[in-house]
Parts: C-alpha cells; sequence; structure tokens
C-alpha cells in the first residue's frame, strides 16, 4: 500500500492573450470619429447663411413639408402627406444675398433720413413746450400771451407776434419797437440759439395804405424794417446772427384774418425754427435766386430780401 503514488493533478490556468486587449482602441477610435463629425458640424453651420440655418430648422420641425416630388431641379413639388411650416425650397437664401444687400441700402438709407427728420420734429416739439412755459412764467411775456401765437408748421416752429388794438408791439406806421417787444425779442433770442436750428423771419402789415401812396414808403418796405428790426433785437438778446436764413418782408400779402384785412392781428412778426428739409430746401432756393439776380429784374411786388442792417 505503501508503494501506491498519489496521482498527478495538473491544473492549468488559461490567460487572456495580449492580442485579443485592444477593445480601448476601437472606443477611442469611435471617439475620434464623433469628435470629427462634431467639427464639421460646426464648420457648417458657422458657413451658412440665416436663411439656410432657418430652412434646416424649419425641415426638422415639420420634415413632412419639405418633399419636393419632381426632383432637385423644381421648386414646385408638393408632400403627399400634408405638414406644416414654409417651403425651403421657396426661400430666399444665398443666391439672393448679394441683391438683396444692393437693396437694402437704398431702404437704409431712407430710414436713416426718416428718423433724422423724426428727431428733429421732437426738438421743435420740446422748444413748443419749453416756450410755452417760459410765455407762463415770464410776467412780461405773459401780460401778452394772447399776442403770442406758437404752432408748428409744414416749414418748422413758428412763433407769431401779433398786434392788438390797445396794445400795438410797433409805434404806429413805424419800424420802431415797443419797450416791451425788446423785451419779448430778447428773451426769444436767448431760448432759440440753443437749437442748431435755423431761423426765418418775415414782417407783415394790414392792408391799410399809406395816406402819401404806395409810391414812396408803403407796406412793402414798413413790413420788411420792422422783420430787419426784430433781427436786431433777437441778436441783441444773444441770438447768433449766423443762424438766421431769410429776412424778408410781405406787407399784407398773407394776411392772418383774411374776412379782415384791417384787422390789428394782421400786422405780426413771425418767426420760424426750420426744420432740416425746410432750411436744405431754402438752402437750394437761394442758389437759384443767385442765377435770377443776374440775368432777371425782379418784380416790385415780389418777395423782398433785405439783408441791410
Amino acid at each position: 500500500m505503501a508503494d501506491q503514488r498519489r496521482p498527478i493533478i495538473i491544473r492549468k490556468i488559461r490567460r487572456p492573450s495580449r492580442h485579443h486587449s485592444g477593445q480601448w482602441k476601437i472606443a477611442y477610435a469611435d471617439f475620434v470619429t464623433a469628435m470629427m463629425a462634431f467639427f464639421l458640424l460646426m464648420w457648417l453651420l458657422s458657413s451658412s447663411s440665416k436663411a439656410e440655418l432657418q430652412g434646416i430648422s424649419e425641415y426638422f420641425q415639420t420634415p413632412l413639408q419639405i418633399m419636393p416630388s419632381k426632383g432637385a431641379g423644381t421648386h414646385n413639388g408638393t408632400s403627399i402627406i400634408q405638414g406644416g411650416g414654409q417651403d425651403l425650397a421657396q426661400h430666399r437664401g444665398q443666391l439672393r444675398k448679394h441683391n438683396s444687400d444692393a437693396d437694402a441700402k437704398p431702404l437704409s438709407l431712407k430710414t436713416a433720413q426718416a428718423e433724422l427728420e423724426r428727431l428733429d420734429a421732437r426738438r421743435l416739439e420740446d422748444l413748443k413746450d419749453r416756450l410755452e412755459r417760459l410765455i407762463e412764467s415770464n410776467a412780461t411775456m405773459r401780460q401778452f400771451r394772447k399776442q403770442l401765437l406758437v404752432d408748428i408748421t409744414t416749414e418748422g416752429l413758428r412763433i407769431q407776434i401779433v398786434d392788438d388794438r390797445n396794445r400795438p408791439m410797433f409805434a404806429l406806421a413805424r419800424a420802431e419797437l415797443e419797450p416791451h417787444t425788446r423785451d419779448i425779442l430778447q428773451k426769444l433770442g436767448d431760448v432759440l440759439n440753443e437749437m442748431p436750428n435755423k431761423v426765418s423771419l418775415s414782417g407783415h402789415t394790414d392792408a391799410t395804405p399809406y395816406a402819401s401812396g404806395e409810391k414812396y414808403y408803403s407796406n412793402w418796405e414798413l413790413s420788411a424794417d420792422r422783420a430787419n428790426a426784430s433781427r436786431r433785437e433777437l441778436v441783441a438778446g444773444g441770438m447768433s446772427e449766423q443762424k438766421i436764413m431769410r429776412v424778408v418782408g410781405l406787407s399784407s400779402a398773407a394776411l392772418f384774418d383774411k374776412d379782415d384785412p384791417v384787422n390789428p392781428i394782421n400786422r405780426r412778426i413771425s418767426i420760424i425754427v426750420m426744420s432740416k428739409k425746410a432750411a436744405a430746401a431754402l438752402d437750394k432756393e437761394g442758389g437759384e435766386t443767385k442765377k435770377i439776380k443776374s440775368g432777371t429784374v425782379l418784380n416790385s411786388q415780389a418777395l423782398r430780401l433785405v439783408a441791410s442792417s
């Protein structure tokens, strides 16, 4: 029994070979491929137009709507199954970008011009409110507030100083300003100087003729002289003389009260804070006036531009 030997048991442990341990490489390759696809997608999105991006977005929202049935060369295909959204084929894309940019330039210019006119109109409205507050706060101007008319016209902000039967602004049949008229004009000159807009002045009389007739000194001369006297007081009040663009005498050609030509209200001074558009039109008109002066004699009944002081 002692000679019997125990059987020898051999246990073999199989270990995986090294050439079967490369599964991480497959995962890494998948990761690199995904990153490449991601960066490719980012590049495509950055190089696409806004219209194309909107079309892609609409496609993923309602893909059944954008199924052309007549091939890639047609743009009037319809979907078998009705869907929603806009047709990508009918959308304006990159091909019309240059035309749309060319069309946008005039539109942008018009928009900017309209915005400037809107801002100019707002400044005039603010000036109107300020003048109305000034009339109420100043004792001298408050006494004559019924004779100070402020409104907005097509040319700009108009300030009219009108006569009253018992409280005239000028001496009778003369261009001499009353003391209270001087105070009013000087106050206005200080306020108007703060505005960048140009100023136009016009003098008006009623239709009462001079006793000596219209041969020597008429309402034309009187209205022009009164307009110039008002100009001097505005400048004395602080308004820059460079802001004045026009000084005219209109006699009784533009009556305030057309039903009563001799009404004292027709005797007035009109000060217009001109809008940018009106000032530009007057500037062009001034260029044409030079041509007229060089070759034509103006009618004596025309508007008389008085530049002398």
